[in-house]
């Protein structure tokens, strides 16, 4: 059986909510990511920030990164899967929320993130289009 950390990006890191989009940047410039989970101040999952997000929600709106911090921009319920997951749970939950990003927790810690690329070099084919097919297809048409 395939697991959630068998196919994961590791070595994820966090934004702290406290930190501005500008500190976020920076952190996914050198991480070579783009995106970040966000935590709170006991380290538990509170959102996920993109670099849309960043550029669309706070540049494109005429804010100054440098004063908007990650947990402001942080919307909605935030989704994760544990380490121990098949990879089917890991497909229903992306394809379920529609979401091309899932942080990987085990023992209620961050230790990776599974992205598109990730899912592009361990699934079978088949498996691949229909993740593509129900993620992009609806969101398209939004």
């Amino acid at each position: 059986m395939t697991t959630a950390g068998d196919i994961m990006h590791r070595g994820a890191q966090w934004i702290p909510a406290h930190e501005t989009l500008d500190r976020a940047a920076q952190l996914m410039r050198e991480l070579n990511v783009g995106a970040l989970p966000i935590s709170d101040e006991n380290e538990r999952l509170c959102g996920i920030l993109t670099d849309r997000d960043i550029v669309v929600g706070c540049v494109a709106m005429g804010h100054d990164p440098a004063q908007i911090t990650a947990g402001e921009m942080a919307q909605g319920t935030p989704r994760w899967i544990e380490s121990e997951a098949d990879v089917g749970e890991v497909l229903q939950e992306m394809k379920g929320h529609q979401i091309r990003r899932l942080p990987v927790i085990e023992n209620k810690r961050l230790v990776g993130m599974i992205s598109e690329a990730d899912l592009a070099q361990h699934l079978t084919d088949d498996q691949l289009a229909g993740w593509v097919e129900s993620v992009y297809s609806t969101s398209m048409t939004r």
